[in-house]
């Protein structure tokens, strides 16, 4: 008995179909390797084209050394192994900590000396994007780890050019900006291909062990400067004000100077004339200053001149007015009002 009948069915009707299936490749395989050599060849020329998105820029490589740049589109080059492409985002702003991670601190990196010996804890942001895709992608084995060590040791020597106060409080700006040209110097002599964009310090505080009584410092300090602020603003306000007033002093003063001055030079001038008028006649011009003089005076006062022939009349004058009586009766004037 032969092994195929000892096999089952199932079995036999397996090999049934596969015996078929060889002796139609025998037969058809002149006709199908073509095509299946030019499907394979196809899909491998089709494998070199790819497309570069928008912001990104695409650096071809043939046999392992550049050989062209590509815009954002739909590109080809030469299917692997005679060509290939890195896709790198040249307008992605990227970003590294320097000092923390998250939310956890990096005491190693943060805790650093300033320049009156203290110990001062700085957390610094660095935003940066690739400028040139070529230096970024062969210049350095590993751009980010070296622009981390590079902001640490920028961010190390502006710190030790400074005072501690000077880092928390008066050249924070300073620190940023100074740290940020430091940053991108060395990144220039590294050909890394990086753009520094901005640098933020995020914090910069003494060690926990005196950061409540440095603290407390800095709030006098604010204090004070509160005070003097207002100090200045009350100065600001009052200066004016006086100045205001003095000069409106000053203009009356002037002008009351200039009434007087006028006033002088008319009574001087009325003087001349009259002065003048007297060297032409002065017995008429003395009798009518006199009688100007009299016409002046004696209207405000209470007097009355009489003749000595008057006492002999009955009536010599009606005492119109309470002067008048008591000069005619003084005994009557000087006689008190009966009480009624």
């Amino acid at each position: 008995m032969s092994y195929q009948h000892d096999q089952p069915e199932s079995v036999q009707q397996l090999f049934q179909a596969f015996e078929q299936a060889s002796r139609w490749i025998q037969h058809h395989l002149a006709r199908i390797l073509p095509l299946a050599a030019g499907a394979i060849l196809l899909l491998w020329l089709a494998s070199g084209v790819y497309t570069v998105n928008p912001g990104h820029k695409g650096v071809v490589r043939t046999f392992g050394k550049e050989t062209a740049r590509t815009d954002p589109g739909l590109n080809y080059r030469y299917p692997w192994p005679f060509q290939r492409v890195d896709i790198v985002s040249v307008e992605q702003i990227r970003r590294i900590e320097v000092g923390f991670r998250g939310s956890q601190r990096v005491a190693e990196e943060a805790l650093m000396l300033t320049g009156d010996e203290n110990i001062v804890e700085a957390q610094i942001v660095v935003q940066y994007r690739v400028a040139d895709p070529s230096k970024y992608l062969f210049r350095l084995r590993d751009p980010e780890a070296a622009l981390l060590a590079a902001t640490e040791v920028a961010l190390r020597s502006t710190v030790g050019s400074m005072t501690i106060d000077q880092v928390m409080i008066e050249e924070r700006a300073k620190v940023q900006g100074d740290a940020r040209l430091f940053i991108q110097r060395l990144m220039d002599a590294y050909e890394s291909g990086l753009v520094i964009t901005e640098v933020k310090l995020q914090a910069a505080d003494p060690p926990d062990a005196v950061r409540d009584a440095f603290h407390d410092v800095v709030r006098a300090r604010e204090d004070k400067e509160k005070l003097i602020n207002q100090a200045k603003g009350y100065q600001a306000d009052i200066l004016p004000k006086a100045r205001g007033e003095a000069q409106k002093l000053l203009r009356e003063a002037e002008g009351y100077k200039e009434q007087r001055f006028l006033l002088a030079q008319g009574e001087a001038a009325r003087f001349l004339s009259v002065l003048a008028e007297y060297e032409k006649a002065r017995d008429v011009t003395r009798d009518r200053l006199h009688l100007e003089t009299v016409e002046k005076i004696l209207p405000d006062i209470d007097k009355i001149i009489i003749g000595g022939d008057v006492n002999q009349r009955l009536l010599p004058l009606l005492p119109l007015t309470p002067g008048a009586a008591s000069l005619l009766n003084p005994r009557a004037a000087a006689a008190p009002t009966p009480v009624k």
